[in-house]
């Protein structure tokens, strides 16, 4: 499989993107990752890595998208960002799939203005596998629709039930909508509405309204949201997660009692830090648009760089996007369209 990297996307960039490609290689993530953004730079950062030198290739892009601006004016006015050169590589099929950790907003934009949204789908949506005490579960959409209508959430629902079958091999994956309530009258009039025709979708398995604190007790398989509170749980979740280690650390240090305490508990503190660390996760997957479309976290390192170009190459093999495709021309075939 060959990735194409937008190597100018993270906050930190182009470092973790780099190493990430370089450690991709290495372990026989894909056959092949083009690093795309600013070659010199580029050029003198792999320097100090050993890797097959015909398997990382460079190409240059002298323009960055900047996360500050507004993602469709800056697309437009930055023709020869990092961005769009990786977007093209894989329109033009040089590229199997692509990988950046740039603005949700941008690379949203971008990915439908270039790949086009698959047939059927309304809106793409952004799907993370999200850790629980329980089993890995689907958290869609987490920042790629800020506003979304009750149809939106009906079909996130669709896609995230077909999602979570194809990769997690769930017969019938439990749906939930996140509400303030479990009651099918609560929330806005929007969850209100969407409840209403969730319940009525024979197509999946809904099991109703979830509230926050039963997220991560993996209740449910898949948890579906507009891109604003999505996206808000998300990092309230990571946040959660990078302040209890900081607690641990802190109490671990504070006499010699704790100390102890914190050698014999390593083994626990490491399995749950590994669990709750987003770096493993790599990615989310742009639902809903006609290539496959990884976005890393703003925050990604090298190893966040390296899972997210597995789960490409993995995601591209696996053949899923035929099979989401298949199924939405089904369906308009069923309804005559």
């Amino acid at each position: 499989m060959r990735i194409a990297v937008d190597a100018f996307g993270s906050d930190k960039a182009p470092f973790p993107e780099v190493e990430g490609a370089v450690s991709a290689i290495n372990n026989k993530c894909c056959s092949k990752v083009f690093l795309v953004g600013k070659k010199e730079t580029l050029s003198k950062a792999l320097e100090k890595y050993y890797y097959p030198k015909q398997a990382i290739k460079v190409i240059d892009a002298t323009e960055v998208i900047d996360t500050s601006e507004k993602p469709v004016a800056e697309l437009r006015k930055k023709v020869d960002s990092s961005l769009r050169k990786a977007l093209n590589l894989v329109k033009e099929g040089q590229a199997d799939a692509l990988v950046s950790a740039g603005s949700t907003g941008a690379v949203m934009a971008a990915s439908l203005l270039y790949f086009g949204r698959i047939k059927g789908v309304l809106r793409p949506a952004l799907a993370i596998s999200l850790p629980t005490i329980k089993e890995p579960e689907i958290l869609l959409d987490v920042g790629a629709n800020v506003d979304c209508t009750s149809e939106n959430l009906v079909q996130f629902a669709e896609m995230g039930s077909i999602y979570s079958a194809y990769f997690q091999k769930k017969e019938q994956p439990r749906i939930a909508l996140i509400n303030i309530g479990e009651e099918s009258k609560k929330g806005n009039e929007v969850t209100i509405e969407a409840y209403a025709k969730l319940q009525q979708l024979k197509s999946i398995n809904f099991v109703g309204n979830i509230e926050g604190k039963d997220i991560l007790k993996g209740a449910a398989d898949v948890i579906i949201s507009d891109g604003f509170i999505g996206n808000i749980m998300l990092k309230t979740v990571e946040g959660v997660a990078f302040s209890l280690f900081e607690i641990l650390k802190q109490e671990f240090e504070h006499d010699w009692i704790a100390k102890i305490g914190a050698i014999l508990s390593y083994p626990a503190y490491r399995h749950l830090k590994k669990k709750l660390d987003y770096s493993e996760y790599g990615g989310g997957f742009l639902l809903g648009v006609n290539e496959i479309s990884i976005i890393a976290h703003g925050r990604s390192n090298a190893k966040a760089i390296s899972n997210a170009i597995k789960f490409a190459s993995f995601s591209k093999k696996s053949k899923f996007l035929s099979h989401i495709k298949n199924y939405y021309q089904q369906k308009m075939e069923t309804k005559g369209e």
